[in-house]
């Protein structure tokens, strides 16, 4: 069977994508934001001289029952894909649990899908009125928090992070957001240091220590 999703990359086997799980995690082309500490900004735009073919991921799926315990379809950011529901009831008719990253880009898609997956990592990008500056897109503040609303709603089991880089952070914001979502109900929470690792190296200038 082949499906259309869009694979820039693939990790076999990972023991920290989804949390008390071993998993197999894809990673999906396309992002319009333009976070400044991302990691994968070689999946922003899609690009087909480096796809990675379903059959191919499938076929290592099927040598792996047994041995994995989940796939998890992260990014770029999977749910702008049509065939990401595809993709993950494929993969659950093979015996494995499912895990999403997203920041809830587009939140009637992330809604949709929302009722296929067993667990979501949930990027919280800033408090809302920060977030453009994190993404440098307008209105992804009103996006990014209306997602989590529907996450919240759904009663899914999840994890909220927030990625820290402090050229864009301080302390005062940090606590702000941290109460803005105890007070939307978060009750599962981590806060990630960004890493120069795999950053642009156009944006490695932006790091700096945290403030004393």
């Amino acid at each position: 069977m082949n499906i259309p999703l869009r694979i820039g990359g693939w990790i076999p086997m990972s023991t920290v994508d989804y949390p008390d799980h071993l998993a197999c995690v894809l990673f999906c082309q396309g992002c319009p934001w333009r976070c400044q500490y991302c990691h994968n900004p070689h999946l922003w735009a899609p690009d087909s001289k480096v796809l990675h073919a379903w059959e191919n991921i499938e076929s290592f799926l099927l040598r792996r029952q047994g041995l994995l315990d989940a796939v998890v379809f992260s990014g770029g950011e999977a749910t702008l894909q049509n065939s990401l529901a595809e993709a993950i009831t494929r993969v659950k008719s093979l015996g494995f649990r499912v895990g999403l990253h997203t920041a809830g880009i587009r939140p009637r898609s992330f809604a949709n899908i929302l009722g296929l997956v067993d667990w979501v990592g949930f990027d919280i990008k800033a408090l809302p009125e920060s977030c453009e500056i994190i993404t440098g897109v307008s209105n992804s503040g009103s996006v990014n928090w209306r997602s989590l609303e529907i996450l919240l709603s759904h009663g899914i089991a999840y994890e909220c992070r927030t990625t820290v880089l402090w050229n864009l952070f301080e302390i005062e914001d940090l606590r702000q957001l941290v109460h803005k979502l105890h007070a939307y109900g978060v009750q599962r929470y981590a806060i990630q240091i960004a890493r120069p690792q795999g950053m642009s190296p156009r944006k490695l200038p932006l790091l700096r220590p945290m403030a004393s």
